[in-house]
């Protein structure tokens, strides 16, 4: 059973790397921008889709609407990504902004940043996941019953690949990220070249119309619809901060490599954003959240799923749903989608790894595995999104509402710490043409926070009801949860202060060896507890059975076992609790005493034997650990079928290495 999950573990995580070639994993430009930057570059598939949706609600009239919070997401972006190269090359040690929060803002502040993070990772895995499924199906209807599961099965290759490291990560997800950029640019050029020789294409949903959920809206009501649709669209900003939180990753110099990689990955977005909004627009795209609210919709409405945008756009570019560029679209689409919850399997292990160093989280999240990356944030990520993937069903649309929130957040108290680190370096710089350097950083840093704090309240205001409540209750939850944690650290951390007096030796030292028969493995724990010289020793046995117990003595007598045996009476025919009481009363006579308990346990190779073994020792150890005073000293006895074992193992080695344990 061992040898064989080790072979799996080789199969799937690789050979495992030593700590010296950890330069060896970090990335050039090339291969950081796919790993880092795939969230926002995918986010443009689903981005105008949202827009879409919301103003659908009220009817194909305000589908006016849309250029106009589309630039609004725009600008945004580009404010984003501006104030966010401020930050990488500010704080190169991958902090992000939780560092920038934590040390201009305060601990709290940062925490808060923390929470927000942590969560819009998980979101990012589960929503990218599931969007990647979604144009999996407008590909093939007929895979829509299996949504559920082809999500969970991505998700679980997803976390393999991450395991593996970064670089190759990197490799396995640069090409997909690179086609589909390419893919959509081309999409983007003949859609618009089409449309200016007066040829524009047409949307197979273009002659359907949409059943308002909501009719006659005016003045408050189209301002709230329009806000609502601009904080759907604003999940093209969602992953923009995980460069600033992958700064270490990069190769040096690391800040200004890490600078343009964001400003590539702005430019980019911007353009592949804007593009698929105008051509939604001359293709005159529809989509509406019930397929039952468009009239004209072919088929079986409550079965049937209608295509996401981005196919229907590739549709009407390239000639038809049969055609290569709409496969190529779909393909690319569903992949990178897919492949974008890599940022999140990036950012949030890292996150966690400086979380926990601080201890603010558990200190095994800050372990790398065998091939230097965070395996155990690596694996909780992927549970948790499991966990929601499963719960709303893997639906996009259910997913999303709880999005955006925490990236906000993030970034509104992000950019209020860059401005509060501009005037601290103001006060402390001279030199004119830095002043300047940094005032401009200060007003890009200054318009972020406003810009972005003005978004957040909008957000939480348009999705509260809509199940981002879910959100607001986590964020707090998770900041609770953190400072308890770390206050639990700081006790454990006072109560094992070494005394300023040194190391009290105990008064006497008094040694119980377990026997419950006369065998190999007592003899053993009896010869190795003379071997330590203690002040007394004594063989304890529990009598549950007479027989058994005056068999135990006559053995005893027989061999002229030179250690006294001692019998305790348990009426009721328990084990442990006769020789608690036992020990207990030992200690109460003398506190200064110390006494150790040598347990006699077989050493098994087969996972089944350790059911039918040493059931009784495992109780009476996990009891004893509570007792002040009382030591616990296992001694093993291997089992011929735990030797078998070792060969297994030692038959899976590499040559070498066997050589040289034989």
């Amino acid at each position: 059973m061992g040898s064989s999950t080790s072979v799996l573990k080789r199969l799937v995580v690789g050979r495992p790397f030593r700590s010296d070639q950890l330069h060896h994993e970090l990335l050039p430009k090339r291969l950081a921008l796919p790993i880092f930057a795939s969230d926002p570059l995918s986010s443009v598939a689903y981005a105008t889709q949202e827009i879409i949706l919301v103003l659908a609600l009220a009817g194909t009239a305000f589908l006016h609407l849309t250029p106009w919070i589309g630039l609004a997401v725009v600008v945004l972006l580009a404010v984003v990504v501006l104030s966010y190269r401020q930050v990488v090359q500010a704080y190169p040690s991958g902090g992000g902004s939780y560092e920038v929060a934590s040390r201009n803002l305060g601990p709290s502040a940062g925490l808060v940043v923390a929470g927000a993070l942590l969560v819009d990772y998980i979101m990012t895995v589960a929503v990218s996941v599931a969007a990647g499924v979604d144009n999996i199906i407008s590909a093939a209807p007929e895979l829509n019953p299996y949504r559920v599961l082809i999500n969970l099965v991505f998700l679980a290759i997803l976390a393999a690949v991450n395991l593996r490291g970064l670089r190759e990560s990197g490799r396995a997800f640069a090409v997909p990220t690179y086609l589909f950029v390419v893919g959509v640019l081309v999409m983007i050029l003949a859609g618009l070249g089409r449309a200016a020789v007066g040829h524009a294409p047409v949307a197979e949903s273009a002659g359907w119309d949409i059943r308002p959920e909501h009719v006659g809206l005016s003045g408050l009501a189209v301002a709230f619809l329009a806000l609502r649709a601009f904080s759907s669209g604003c999940t093209a900003l969602t992953g923009a901060e995980a460069i600033s939180n992958g700064v270490p990753a990069f190769r040096k110099p690391k800040g200004l490599n890490a600078a343009r990689t964001m400003g590539a990955m702005g430019i980019l977005a911007i353009v592949m954003f804007a593009g698929i909004t105008v051509l939604a627009l001359i293709t005159h795209t529809r989509v509406a959240e019930d397929t039952c609210d468009l009239a004209g919709f072919p088929g079986d409405c409550t079965t049937q799923a209608q295509r996401t945008v981005i196919a229907q756009i590739a549709a009407a570019v390239f000639g038809g749903d049969h055609s290569i560029g709409f496969y190529y679209i779909q393909t690319t689409t569903a992949l990178i989608l897919i492949l974008a919850a890599n940022t999140a399997f990036n950012g949030f292990p890292l996150l966690g790894s400086i979380l926990a160093q601080h201890r603010y989280l558990p200190r095994q999240l800050h372990t790398r595995g065998d091939r230097l990356t965070f395996s155990n944030g690596i694996i909780a990520l992927a549970v948790i999104a499991g966990v929601l993937i499963y719960a709303f069903d893997a639906s996009t649309t259910k997913l999303i509402q709880l999005y955006i929130i925490g990236v906000f957040t993030s970034f509104t108290l992000c950019q209020a710490g860059m401005v509060r680190h501009w005037n601290r370096a103001l006060r402390e710089v001279k030199d004119r043409a830095q002043r300047l350097r940094i005032q401009r950083g200060r007003v890009i840093n200054a318009i972020g926070a406003c810009f972005t704090g003005v978004v957040l309240v909008v957000v939480l205001a348009t999705k509260f009801a809509g199940g981002a409540y879910l959100v607001v209750i986590a964020i707090p939850l998770l900041f609770l949860v953190m400072r308890g944690i770390r206050r639990h650290y700081q006790r454990v951390r006072q109560e094992l202060e070494p005394d300023p007096a040194g190391d009290l030796l105990p008064s006497r030292i008094h040694a119980l060896v377990l026997a419950s028969t006369l065998h190999k493995p007592t003899q053993r724990a009896l010869s190795f507890a003379r071997a330590a010289r203690p002040d007394t020793l004594t063989a304890i046995t529990v009598n549950v059975d007479d027989t058994d117990t005056r068999e135990l003595q006559r053995t005893w007598e027989e061999h002229r076992v030179k250690v006294p045996l001692k019998v305790l009476e348990s009426p009721y025919r328990e084990i442990t609790r006769p020789l608690v009481t036992y020990i207990k009363n030992m200690r109460r006579e003398s506190p200064r005493d110390v006494i150790c308990v040598y347990i006699p346990e077989y050493v098994v190779g087969r996972w089944w034997e350790n059911l039918l073994h040493n059931q009784s020792a495992l109780r009476l150890k996990g009891r004893l650990l509570f007792e002040p005073g009382v030591m616990v000293t296992s001694v093993p006895w291997q089992l011929r079928s735990s030797a078998h074992r070792d060969l297994e193992r030692a038959d899976h080695l590499p040559g070498d290495v066997r050589r040289g344990i034989f």
